[in-house]
């Protein structure tokens, strides 16, 4: 059986010399895949997903990416072999325009871009529209839409979401989940930590809930949905 093009595998970790919050904690994501890691606040789920980029040091746990083990590599060395980011927060230039945005996710390339731009702008058309208005003055959606679309830029096979919905409304939440399958169409792998549980396992291919920075479900989104366990502890019933 091959691989998964992405694997965190019982990652044991924290940050600095501070007590674990990971323990043993073991994520997966296919080619062309959406794979969504829930849970209550405080689970690990962020950390984890820092963890697969390389931002805090494992004690103990691999990383594999397309089967090579990048464990110890830097995470600018990862968004080289193929992995792209969207933190939470402070996840854009806002002084520039959202053009100069989308073009800072090339600084990697040596090649000429303009046909990923293009991409980029038929996945989210507003940012066309609004290509050379400021990112700070867009609205909460739209500026993830600009982070996601930077992201992009650098041709990943995978893609890691931080909370890609965190502050937007209803409406634009779906309207980004409707866009991140896109994505996956395309052949990336998107793994994604999500706090608005429910509608994230509906768009996922496989979910992972975490208790305490450990493995506490997993399954398919629809699995997962259906258990009881899951819907009575973290689901609201």
């Amino acid at each position: 059986m091959a691989e998964p093009t992405l694997i965190g595998e019982a990652m044991t970790g924290g940050y600095g010399k501070g007590a674990d919050i990971l323990h043993g904690c073991t994520m997966a994501v296919e080619r062309g895949e959406i794979a969504v890691i829930v849970g209550p606040n405080g689970a690990g789920k962020s950390t984890a997903m820092k963890a697969v980029f390389g931002m805090l040091d494992l004690r103990e746990g691999h990383v594999r990416l397309d089967g090579v083990d990048i464990t110890d590599l830097s995470p600018q060395d990862r968004v080289a072999r193929g992995m792209g980011f969207v933190p939470q927060t402070h996840n854009i230039f806002a002084s520039m325009s959202v053009e100069e945005n989308l073009e800072m996710g090339a600084f990697i390339r040596r090649d000429d871009f303009r046909g990923t731009l293009a991409q980029v702008y038929d996945l989210f058309p507003v940012l066309k529209e609004k290509r050379h208005q400021a990112a700070g003055e867009l609205s909460g959606g739209q500026r993830q839409q600009v982070a996601v679309g930077r992201a992009l830029m650098t041709q990943p096979r995978v893609l890691m979401l931080d909370e890609p919905t965190a502050g937007v409304s209803p409406i634009v939440m779906d309207e980004l989940f409707d866009r991140i399958i896109e994505v996956a169409r395309t052949g990336i792998s998107v793994l994604m930590v999500e706090q608005n549980a429910r509608q994230a396992l509906e768009i996922a291919d496989k979910g992972y809930v975490l208790v305490q920075g450990a493995n506490a479900f997993e399954g398919t989104g629809r699995e997962l949905l259906a258990n009881p366990d899951v819907r009575r502890s973290f689901l609201g019933g």
